[in-house]
């Protein structure tokens, strides 16, 4: 019995994940009749974390749809920005430490294994805390047992921040987390912090904050003003979505 034939239109923005030959977006494919219309896509290389909306026919599907011979798919990307069932919390893989302190700069829950601990790991700390898994691991992503996840697609940090706000649009909170270990921050007095700073620190600053979970030290170091220009640049970024949503239509 010949297989069923389905025909593919794959949206742009998710073309970068098919094979050089198919990135034109449109591929007849045969099927073998049993397997998902989610199995078929993963199979073009598209992890199922990028997909918004299956259409097959113009109507909506699930993942677990069967796909039947001579009908017509359309991949969508994610909505953006993409709602989420909890409070905006990221995880991230041991490859984007530098995303995950600007994310925690920026105020962002933002957990990090900075160890090679496995897929598996990763995964089932994804579904335990209901993090959202963040990384450029393709077959990672794949697990089903992870909470939610999202491929982070350029390997640029300044780009890779656009990309993770843009798509989930968490509150920003700048200044108010641990950059080592993602603890939340409080003001401290230098009476409080005096054994942990170098003697010229103790003569030049008078403001510091520390994490109440590690201990770590804060203050208006010779960097500050680098990671002001990231702070100022993400807020002015949030500002802009924010006024583009409210003036679009309904």
């Amino acid at each position: 019995m010949e297989r069923p034939e389905i025909y593919c239109e794959i949206a742009p923005d998710l073309r970068v994940f098919m094979a050089s030959g198919r990135r034109g977006g449109q591929a007849a494919l045969r099927t073998d009749g049993v397997s998902s219309l989610g199995h078929v896509v993963e199979s073009l290389g598209i992890p199922l974390t990028e997909v918004g909306t299956l259409l097959v026919d113009g109507r909506p599907v699930a993942p677990g749809h069967v796909p039947a011979d001579r009908e017509r798919v359309s991949v969508l990307g994610v909505e953006r920005p993409q709602p989420l069932p909890g409070p905006a919390r990221f995880l991230l893989d041991v490859h984007l430490g530098t995303l995950a302190r600007r994310l925690r700069l920026l105020g962002v829950d933002a957990a990090y294994e900075n160890l090679d601990i496995g897929d598996p790991a990763l995964a089932a700390r994804s579904a335990a805390e209901q993090r959202v898994m963040l990384s450029r691991d393709r077959g990672l992503l794949r697990r089903r047992e992870i909470w939610a996840g999202a491929y982070v697609y350029s390997h640029r940090p300044d780009e890779q921040v656009k990309d993770v706000l843009g798509r989930f649009a968490p509150p920003l909170a700048p200044w108010t987390r641990c950059t080592a270990c993602n603890g939340l921050l409080e003001r401290a007095d230098k009476a409080q912090v005096h054994d942990r700073l170098h003697d010229g620190t103790q003569r030049s600053f008078d403001v510091y904050a520390q994490c109440a979970d590690c201990g770590q030290v804060y203050w208006r170091g010779a960097h500050h003003a680098r990671l002001e220009a990231i702070v100022a640049e993400a807020l002015r970024d949030q500002a802009g979505r924010a006024g583009a949503a409210a003036e679009s239509p309904s």
